[in-house]
């Protein structure tokens, strides 16, 4: 019997576009994106937490331009940016020059919904002169009224139409440059719109499950959701929503993709659960632990283990393990090697040492490499 790889992810074929410097779609990595929830029109406090999400690994970063103070304010926080801001519009043309014009690597925009023709040409245009590209945006929550009254609710099939009729707006404008969401709140419904879209046109994917809940709920609902589509080969850039600081969504985000293989960021924590077998308290342990390493952003994995059960076996396919053992006195593991003991006291700081030497070792590797070879005299 032929048995598949079971870690195999054969990611849909799309068409890759920029948003600004970072590509999205074709085999580019997927990206990880949030929003800010501050006024916009407050560029200092809108720059303070797009400098908050771009710490927290965010690939790219959205902000609401619901009106002129905020495409006003735009510029100061594109410039102050590292990371690529998309300008999020809805119904006035208006806006959606402004924030081009502005300096918005992406418009997030419903073409349809911004009136006549002429006002969708003169959107496209100021895209095409200031190198924007553009989202469709469909959320099941704001389909158009035909749609509704053809289809009686919001199902996949309005959604799927939606979204494939705004996109024949920008084709027939001359405009290719741009990236497809197809949310919703119910994981059903936005998991099988996804699909139909993805075998409906080669565009990249924005996931996400929109209005998701607060931190816990939208989290769950968001990796059953994204993790899913992810797993089949759909989705070219992620978006979780949550009813929480914006900076837990890139988390959640990196997270996701974590589990799945297809980013790696920061410090992964194996732990047990605990059990009447544990050697320390694993749970106080790992929540600590988490904390001090969220500053690491250099991929490695760590497992910690409270007995001697499945500790030796699980260290093996970490960088650093620890499992507790007998009398007070545990078993740190290096590269999957029995490496030396250490006693109750000190745990979480002697992790921490230990992570933070091999992600420098590892970060001065990489700088090495990428050092010019000097040409011979």
């Amino acid at each position: 019997m032929t048995v598949r790889p079971y870690r195999e992810i054969h990611r849909r074929k799309s068409r890759r576009i920029m948003v600004g410097t970072v590509p999205v779609g074709g085999d580019a990595p997927i990206t990880v994106q949030s929003m800010t929830n501050t006024p916009t029109a407050d560029a200092e406090a809108t720059i303070a937490q797009v400098r908050a999400l771009e710490e927290a690994g965010a690939d790219i970063v959205r902000v609401s331009c619901p009106d002129e103070d905020s495409t006003a304010a735009l510029s100061r926080i594109v410039k102050a940016a590292r990371v690529p801001i998309v300008a999020d519009i809805h119904f006035h043309y208006r806006r959606a020059i402004e924030a081009a014009e502005a300096g918005a690597a992406c418009l997030r925009i419903n073409p349809g919904n911004i009136g006549s023709p002429e006002r969708v040409r003169e959107v496209v245009k100021a895209a095409k002169d200031h190198g924007c590209s553009m989202r469709i945006g469909v959320n099941a929550g704001s389909l158009e009224r035909d749609l509704l009254e053809k289809y009686g609710e919001p199902c996949p099939a309005a959604m799927i139409e939606s979204a494939l009729t705004h996109a024949r707006i920008l084709e027939d404008n001359g405009f290719f440059e741009f990236k497809i969401s197809c949310k919703a709140s119910d994981v059903f419904l936005a998991v099988a719109a996804y699909q139909g879209l993805a075998e409906a046109c080669d565009y990249p994917l924005h996931l996400g499950i929109t209005e998701a809940g607060a931190l816990r709920m939208g989290t769950i609902k968001s990796a059953i959701g994204l993790g899913s589509l992810l797993w089949a080969g759909i989705g070219d850039t992620i978006r979780v929503s949550l009813s929480a600081d914006p900076v837990e969504e890139v988390k959640a985000g990196f997270d996701i993709l974590k589990a799945l293989g297809l980013r790696r960021r920061g410090v992964t924590v194996v732990a047990c659960p605990s059990c009447a077998r544990q050697q320390f308290d694993v749970i106080r342990t790992v929540e600590v632990l988490e904390e001090r390493l969220a500053h690491i952003t250099t991929p490695l994995t760590v497992s910690v283990i409270g007995c001697v059960v499945n500790g030796p076996g699980e260290a093996r396919e970490t960088d650093i393990g620890f499992t507790g053992g007998g009398h007070g006195t545990h078993m740190v593991y290096i590269a999957g090697q029995p490496h030396h003991r250490l006693k109750e006291a000190g745990i979480v700081d002697h992790l921490v040492e230990l992570v933070e030497a091999k992600a420098a070792e590892i970060e001065k590797g990489a700088a090495a490499a990428e050092e010019p070879v000097a040409a011979a005299e």
